[in-house]
C-alpha cells in the first residue's frame, strides 16, 4: 500500500526528550518494558517473552530500512534513559476494514506516566508526519479501557472513526487529519 520513501533516519530532539530510531541496543529496555502489567495490559493482554520482544524489535528496525520511518526509542535528553516508544508505521494489521493510511502508536514505562513525556513525544512524531513525511491522515488503535491513551489521542487531534475488533478484542479506531 505504501511505497518505500527516501527519508534519512530521523533523530528528533524536544525540550526534554530525544527520539532515536529503535535499534538492537534497545532490546534490554524493551524486554523490561513488555513484562510490566501497566504496559501490556491494554496492548497485548499478556507479558511478552524475550523472543517476542526480539521479533517485534526486528520488525521495527526493518520498518526503518524499508520505509525510512517507524518507531523511535524515546529517551530523556539529559541522561539518555529510554522511557518509551512512539512511532509511525504500517504493520499490515489483520483488521477489517484494513487501514488505508499509516498508523501511530505509543507505549511508555509506567514510571514515567503523568509527566507529559508521551504528549511531548507524540507531538514530535506528529510534526514529523505533517512536515517531513507530508502525511494527510493517520489512524491509531486503542483499547476502550485505555483511558490515558484515549485522552492523549484526543488531545493530539485524533477523532473517533469507528469501533472494531482486533485479535478478538474490542478496539477504537481514531483518525487525525493533517491540520
Amino acid at each position: 500500500m505504501f511505497a518505500a520513501v527516501q527519508v534519512l533516519i530521523m533523530f528528533i530532539e524536544t525540550d526534554r526528550l530525544i527520539l532515536k530510531p529503535l535499534a538492537a541496543t534497545d532490546y534490554d529496555f524493551l524486554c523490561a518494558l513488555w513484562v510490566q502489567r501497566g504496559v501490556y495490559h491494554h496492548i497485548t493482554g499478556k507479558p511478552m517473552r524475550p523472543e517476542e520482544v526480539w521479533l517485534r524489535l526486528l520488525r521495527d528496525i526493518g520498518h526503518w530500512q524499508v520505509f525510512g520511518f517507524g518507531n523511535w526509542s524515546v529517551r530523556l535528553k539529559d541522561i539518555e534513559q529510554p522511557i518509551g516508544v512512539v512511532g509511525i508505521f504500517d504493520y499490515k494489521r489483520d483488521i477489517k476494514p484494513a487501514f488505508d493510511t499509516l498508523e501511530t502508536g505509543w507505549v511508555f514505562d509506567p514510571a514515567f506516566h503523568g509527566q507529559g513525556y508521551a504528549s511531548e513525544a507524540l507531538a514530535a512524531a506528529l510534526t514529523c508526519a505533517d512536515d517531513t513525511l507530508n502525511l494527510p491522515r493517520l489512524v491509531c488503535m486503542i483499547s476502550p479501557e485505555n483511558e490515558a491513551s484515549l485522552k492523549l489521542a484526543l488531545k493530539s487531534g485524533y477523532k473517533p472513526l469507528r469501533d472494531s475488533t482486533f485479535h478478538g478484542e474490542s478496539v477504537f479506531i481514531l483518525e487525525r487529519s493533517h491540520p
